[in-house]
């Protein structure tokens, strides 16, 4: 087990944000969270990623307990993808990548041979070889997303998190970024999504989290949790999941506006 979470519980100030949350993410085993703005999806991430103290409950990764690990120690063996990421200097795609071997290395030492080699084979890995020699600032969104993926799996972690990876891409990008994290996840990594749209999770298979406005989850397999009662429920909107013939599979749909 990568990731075990019990009675999650945490807050900002006095207004609770996630209440008593519980799941478990495996080896090679993909979670979607979905959930409203607001309902507290990025907070859960930050608290697995040891950025944010919960008032109470547990997350253990890789069988230890988050709260009496260092930064690095995690690190080493979670990834992370951000909603957002905005370059402040013009590295090439190779040196950004590179940047995400900082775990493995002393803090006042440089990136060797190992770690460039590491980062050419996370780009090739990602398919963007061709890109390294270029500024990071002057690729296009999608790239630049692969760009931070690879990154995020340059020191090869066991696990990586997705905060809403699809939010500022056009469709076709946001296909190629499912289809990498399908991808991460037959390599054996356990990966986490967070995101807004249903049909991601249906697209994905694997687990499913359900976060409502109260910061409770309801977690099972997609089929159990993706439901057109409880997507109804959660998003407030006439949501409705039908079979589409012509691609084999379900897809969350709505009523005329």
């Amino acid at each position: 087990m990568i990731y075990e979470i019990n009675n999650l519980n945490f807050a900002y100030s006095e207004k609770n944000i996630l209440n008593d949350l519980c799941f478990k993410a495996d080896e090679g085993e993909i979670v979607t969270i979905l959930g409203r703005n607001g309902a507290g999806k990025s907070t859960l991430l930050n608290c697995m990623l040891g950025l944010l103290k919960p008032r109470r409950g547990t997350i253990l990764l890789a069988g230890r307990d988050i709260s009496k690990m260092s930064e690095r120690e995690i690190a080493s063996i979670v990834g992370y993808v951000p909603q957002i990421h905005i370059a402040s200097f013009g590295f090439s795609v190779l040196e950004f990548v590179v940047m995400g071997c900082a775990s493995r290395i002393g803090l006042f030492s440089k990136p060797g041979k190992r770690e460039r080699m590491d980062a050419e084979a996370a780009l090739r890995e990602l398919g963007i070889e061709n890109l390294s020699d270029k500024p990071y600032t002057e690729i296009s969104g999608g790239e630049r997303q692969k760009a931070v993926i690879a990154r995020a799996i340059v020191s090869k972690p066991r696990a990586v998190l997705f905060d809403e990876p699809t939010a500022h891409l056009d469709y076709g990008s946001q296909l190629l970024v499912l289809r990498i994290i399908k991808e991460l996840s037959g390599k054996g990594y356990s990966v986490v999504i967070t995101t807004h749209n249903p049909d991601h999770a249906l697209l994905l298979g694997g687990k499913a989290a359900l976060m409502d406005d109260t910061g409770t989850l309801i977690t099972g397999s997609v089929e159990q949790v993706v439901t057109q009662e409880n997507l109804s429920r959660i998003y407030k909107a006439d949501v409705r999941l039908e079979y589409i013939e012509n691609v084999g599979r379900m897809s969350c749909v709505y009523s005329n506006l």
